[in-house]
């Protein structure tokens, strides 16, 4: 990948310090990212996405965030549900199957029910399985929402507190550390970040991470990075991390020095891009340098990342390269690649079809600046958040609601 000096960002506090943060070293706008006994000198998380952040794509941008010579951050595997962890689920038992050069391995666990929740927390630490554990409240699917479950959970705080305090007791005996993410709340009336971040940190997590929406706004709009800011004074004794809207190095410089976090996770901004993780670890450790690809580098990801996938699957060519083809408009984004090409991408089936796919690009295309620039996945327009009824009637959880939640443990992911 081509490597260019970009400008470097516009920083209000001196090359070492950050947002008050203490000096970093020479040069570097952070201190090093510590997650319990995890740490790393770039304070950045990839984080889990459904069918997007697998072994594959985890390589991917583990390898980009390394390539400057830097330890590469922590890379979350796709969410895995608790009920399918503890039923022994293949697919389940393969998401938290890690590769062998792949250290932190890190695991995220969704589930509604605090038993189950330990249990299967309980499974990834004995068996050895990760060596870090992130339980998400930020899903805002509906089909999610609706029986109590992802960003909807915090309101009912016993429910919440049982959860982590369970993970977190489960963890502890094998020294692994848990963590949370979450969203503000379920909309600006019913914000639950503030409280649910303190009840975390008094429990033992090792961190706190918010995507500064609501479960109203989904993707839409612009995250609020002052819901950040205002986390990270309210839970002082562990890291807390920023999420949401990071699309560039300067963007996540810009959420540190704005919000003082001791960290990002980026999500939708790595899409199709894994060297935005180069971009990074070059950010924080105080230097220039960003990659710019033509159209030949991104080719060549594009088929590494067909073989990683291929891989993935266990040598199954049409698995691997059905779940390639959501990524080649991520890919392309900007680029002069004209509509059957892209069509044909993204019906690709073999291996040796994608190979010949790529060669028949303009690989000479330079980087399109600005174009492949942005941001990119899902946005749309925020939403009604759909609930259990009752549910916004009291903060505690009663029996009927309890029973329903037991039905909210499904195989979708987000935050």
């Amino acid at each position: 990948m081509e490597r260019v000096t970009a400008p470097a960002p516009a920083l209000s506090t001196t090359p070492d310090t950050v947002a008050g943060t203490a000096p970093a070293g020479a040069g570097r706008l952070l201190a090093p990212l510590r997650i319990g006994p995890i740490v790393v000198d770039t304070p950045v998380v990839l984080a889990p996405m459904a069918g997007v952040t697998n072994r594959a794509f985890r390589t991917l941008c583990r390898d980009a965030g390394a390539s400057g010579g830097d330890d590469p951050g922590l890379y979350v595997a796709e969410m895995v549900t608790s009920r399918a962890l503890v039923e022994r689920n293949t697919e389940a038992l393969r998401i938290v199957t890690f590769g062998a050069d792949e250290t932190p391995r890190s695991a995220q666990v969704y589930g509604v029910d605090p038993a189950t929740v330990r249990e299967a927390v309980r499974i990834i630490v004995a068996e050895d399985r990760a060596d870090h554990v992130d339980l998400n409240f930020g899903c805002p699917v509906p089909k999610v929402t609706r029986k109590g479950g992802g960003a909807a959970l915090p309101w009912k705080r016993d429910l919440f507190t049982a959860i982590v305090r369970g993970a977190v007791e489960a963890a502890r005996p094998y020294g692994v550390p848990v963590t949370v993410k979450m969203r503000k709340g379920i909309d600006d009336d019913h914000l639950t970040y503030l409280e649910a971040g303190r009840i975390a940190e008094g429990l033992g997590v090792a961190a706190v991470a918010l995507h500064a929406r609501t479960a109203a706004e989904h993707y839409s709009g612009t995250a609020d990075w002052t819901a950040i800011a205002r986390l990270k004074e309210a839970v002082t004794s562990v890291p807390v991390l920023g999420n949401g809207d990071i699309w560039s190095a300067e963007d996540a410089v810009r959420m540190v020095q704005e919000t003082g976090c001791d960290g990002v996770v980026v999500g939708r901004g790595c899409q199709g891009r894994p060297w935005l993780f180069a971009d990074l670890a070059a950010a924080f450790a105080g230097r220039p340098e960003r990659v710019r690809p033509g159209l030949r580098e991104v080719a060549d990801t594009i088929y590494r990342h067909g073989e990683l996938m291929i891989d993935y699957f266990d040598g199954d060519e049409g698995k691997g390269m059905r779940d390639l083809r959501k990524h080649m408009a991520w890919y392309l984004k900007g680029y002069a690649v004209g509509g059957d090409a892209r069509r044909a991408l993204a019906m690709v089936s073999t291996l040796a079809e994608l190979r010949a796919l790529l060669d028949d690009l303009d690989q000479d295309a330079p980087y399109p600046g600005e174009a492949a620039e942005g941001q990119r996945g899902r946005a749309g327009s925020p939403k009604t958040p759909h609930l259990p009824y009752g549910w916004l009637d009291s903060r505690e959880l009663d029996a009927d609601h309890e029973e329903r939640l037991r039905e909210a443990e499904l195989s979708v992911s987000g935050g």
